[in-house]
């Protein structure tokens, strides 16, 4: 079994939570998700199965947009409501245009400090690890970009956002810094995640509806490798040349250069690159 599914993440559960549920229903151990989504967040988890999970990373670089609920006047050591309340305050008084305006501050290509509780290692130790046990270090700022950030509800204490963020974005991170922007605290309420790259919610599967799909030997929730992906066509026909292609080795082929959907007698045969006029097996062949 091979595939991409497209779940819909509950609430409170992790996102190996969601593999270990795939790998009962499916039988399948080669299972990997393209994303970490937190317990507290909901919405699109792309599941890369079998020979699929090769090509996670790719799908992992995607766009990825979401809707984000905040609240002012209070910090976590988390950014979220599943941590421990560092502070609070009453004092501050924000109009809607001045949240509007703090907003427009944060789009573009900006640098961003992941937060203490995030799964990025250091020194071989995750940072949230290292958070359980007390310990804080200094994260290094990274390049992140914000395509879009707009405002959905504000009642001057409690805002609803959405944005559209590149890989490595946290929005934890964002709505604590949002927060340090107006002069008090943020703290992010509640998350989902509507769309990675081109799927959005309306192609998405939920756990219950993928059990009960498994029951019935229905198995339309997998999509394969060369419909998801649909990279730009070429074939191979010359004995040699799928020799080489399926062996990992290049073969001449005088196209553009970028990732192409192979082909040889009408069949899909894996995906390539070609460089320099040559082809070779990308990832999954």
């Amino acid at each position: 079994m091979e595939g991409i599914i497209v779940v819909d993440k509950p609430i409170g559960i992790t996102s190996f939570d969601v593999i270990r549920v795939l790998r009962r229903n499916l039988k399948e151990r080669r299972i990997g998700h393209t994303g970490t989504l937190d317990p507290l967040a909901t919405g699109i988890l792309v599941i890369c199965v079998g020979r699929a999970t090769k090509l996670a990373q790719d799908i992992e670089g995607y766009e990825k947009e979401y809707v984000a609920d905040l609240e002012l006047g209070f910090k976590t050591d988390t950014y979220d409501t599943e941590g421990k309340v560092l502070d609070r305050t009453e004092n501050f008084n924000i109009s809607k245009e001045t949240f509007k305006n703090a907003l427009e501050t944060f789009k573009g290509n900006i640098k961003q400090v992941p937060p203490m509780y995030s799964a990025i290692k250091v020194d071989g130790k995750k940072l949230y690890e290292l958070a359980r046990e007390g310990v804080v270090i200094e994260r290094k700022a990274r390049d992140v970009s914000i395509t879009n950030l707009d405002l959905l509800s504000f009642d001057g204490i409690k805002a609803k956002i959405n944005c559209t963020v590149s890989k490595g974005t946290y929005i934890r991170s964002l709505i604590y810094d949002l927060g340090e922007n107006l002069g008090t605290f943020a703290t992010m309420t509640g998350l989902r995640r509507t769309r990675v790259g081109k799927e959005n919610l309306d192609r998405s599967f939920t756990l219950e509806s993928i059990e009960k799909m498994v029951e019935k030997n229905d198995y339309s929730f997998l999509v394969s490798v060369e419909d998801y992906f649909k990279f730009p066509r070429t074939d191979i026909e010359d004995e040699m040349d799928i020799k080489l292609f399926v062996n990992g080795q290049r073969c001449k082929k005088r196209i553009n250069e970028g990732k192409y959907s192979v082909y040889s007698n009408n069949k899909f045969i894996g995906l390539g690159e070609v460089t320099n006029g040559l082809l070779k097996g990308y990832k999954y062949y």
